[in-house]
């Protein structure tokens, strides 16, 4: 099968489940113009998924807004250093239950079922080719370089997002909802440690998240901070790239041996994670922290048969400056001077962070203020993310806070704790859509039922048409 014939075949499938009937969602209508229904927020593979689904609950005044250029959406191609995608290659993720849409149709169609079976894990890059594959034959409406730069409430269920960026056509744009499908740093920022942002020029690292330009870094000793899949990405980029060494640092005494992502796969907690009541989701995501994910295999002995590449365990910075040489840093055990720094300390989840949510952050209820563990494990880390309703929707913590997030959903890294692993995972994507899609459409059928449920009453288009007589006795 060609990729044209895959092309032709998705359409067929979806024909024969009436993909996109007539919508039923009532239009707004506003003197500042057009009134979307859903705005997403976010064209990478959860933005295009809900996308997707919404098309499937006949709810088609949509658009999906994307800061990026099209094409590079996501982390695939930007900061994304894995050869490969960590999750198994046979998962499935956006296709929603649509064979002809999976990513093993997609490449079957292309280089045929014996490439397909010799594959270990989807190459990261392919990743992005499907992803802008999907976009396509879905006819999803993107946005691409338009940045939404405040999501400001403005009364009578309605939200003004302030926009700026190349695509952008207007200053605003009005929507109903909004859905924040901005990936695994959109619910807060990534972390630097203050040892280092304050004690060197931004010219001496980055974090794992930036643009590097690892040609510069060829020939120089790289030192890497964190022990987890992204360190040693980028431990094997900058090696395979030309860096002389690359010193890898980990606070743990062992390295992580057991991945949590394979039982969740496989136990049905991923599936039933909203069945768990809010003592057990905390006690589930503060082991989930406490255990971490370790690299793949693949991608640990790659970093470690290289030439030049060296791991310390047991080695936290406990001091970093700047010198005439470079970065000196200072473990337990030893110093060094590195000509950069790559800093792999993940990210920090906090609506309070987010400068598009700073008109709406002070009504959103974290899981501090409705959970207290034990001190055994307390984290704040988890105090600080959102609390979310199984639908993805935002909580408010006051009365004044109803009207301010009615209709605003976080379907991205945010809703780890509250929902599970959900909108930036592909392990979990498929069961998230459809709870993310039926609260968007019960709060839009209850916004409209007066009208719906008029239309249905006022209903007199006649159906039968036969002249039937009784006959006389």
């Amino acid at each position: 099968m060609s990729l044209e014939n895959l092309n032709e075949q998705v359409r067929r499938d979806l024909s024969y489940i009436s993909h996109i009937g007539t919508d039923w969602v009532k239009p707004v209508v506003h003197t500042e113009g057009h009134v979307y229904d859903v705005a997403i927020v976010g064209g990478g593979q959860s933005g295009l998924c809900t996308a997707f689904g919404l098309k499937r609950e006949r709810i088609t005044n949509i658009t999906i807004l994307d800061e990026n250029p099209a094409g590079i959406e996501g982390p695939w191609i930007t900061y994304a250093r894995m050869v490969t995608l960590r999750t198994p290659k046979h998962l499935p993720s956006i296709d929603l239950g649509i064979p002809s849409l999976t990513f093993q149709s997609w490449w079957i169609a292309q280089h045929g079922q014996e490439s397909w079976d010799r594959m270990e894990k989807v190459p990261r890059e392919e990743w992005m080719n499907y992803l802008k594959w999907y976009r396509e034959v879905l006819e999803l409406p993107v946005q691409n370089e338009v940045k939404v730069e405040l999501i400001e409430p403005i009364g009578e269920k309605l939200y003004r997002l302030h926009l700026s960026g190349n695509g952008a056509k207007s200053n605003s744009i009005l929507t109903r909802k909004v859905v924040l499908a901005t990936g695994i740093q959109g619910g807060g920022e990534w972390h630097v440690p203050d040892i280092i942002k304050k004690a060197l020029p931004k010219s001496l690292y980055a974090h794992t998240s930036e643009a590097i330009d690892f040609e510069t870094l060829k020939g120089k000793k790289v030192g890497i901070l964190g022990g987890g899949a992204s360190a040693f990405d980028n431990a094997n980029f900058a090696l395979s790239t030309g860096a002389k060494e690359v010193h890898t640092f980990v606070r743990r005494k062992e390295m992580v041996r057991i991945n949590p992502m394979r039982i969740l796969e496989q136990s049905g907690i991923i599936e039933r994670y909203h069945t768990l009541n809010d003592a057990e989701k905390y006690t589930a995501m503060a082991h989930f922290f406490k255990i971490n994910q370790p690299p793949t295999n693949d991608t640990f002995n790659r970093a470690s048969s290289s030439e030049g590449f060296e791991l310390h365990l047991d080695s936290p910075w406990l001091e970093v400056k700047e010198t005439e040489e470079g970065a000196y840093v200072r473990t337990p055990h030893e110093t060094f001077i590195f000509d950069y720094l790559i800093i792999s300390t993940g990210l920090v989840t906090d609506p309070a962070l987010r400068p598009e949510l700073k008109a709406v952050e002070q009504y959103i209820t974290r899981w501090g203020d409705v959970y207290k563990a034990s001190p055994e494990i307390a984290n704040t880390l988890i105090d600080a993310h959102p609390y979310l309703s199984r639908g993805f929707a935002f909580v408010p913590n006051s009365e004044e806070g109803k009207a301010a997030l009615y209709g605003l959903f976080a379907f991205n890294y945010s809703a780890l704790i509250s929902c599970g692993i959900s909108a930036s995972a592909l392990s979990g994507i498929r069961f998230a859509i459809p709870k993310l899609i039926s609260a968007i459409a019960d709060e839009l059928f209850q916004d409209d039922k007066k009208e719906i449920l008029k239309d249905y009453y006022e209903y007199n288009i006649i159906e039968f048409t036969g002249n039937a007589k009784i006959p006389a006795n």
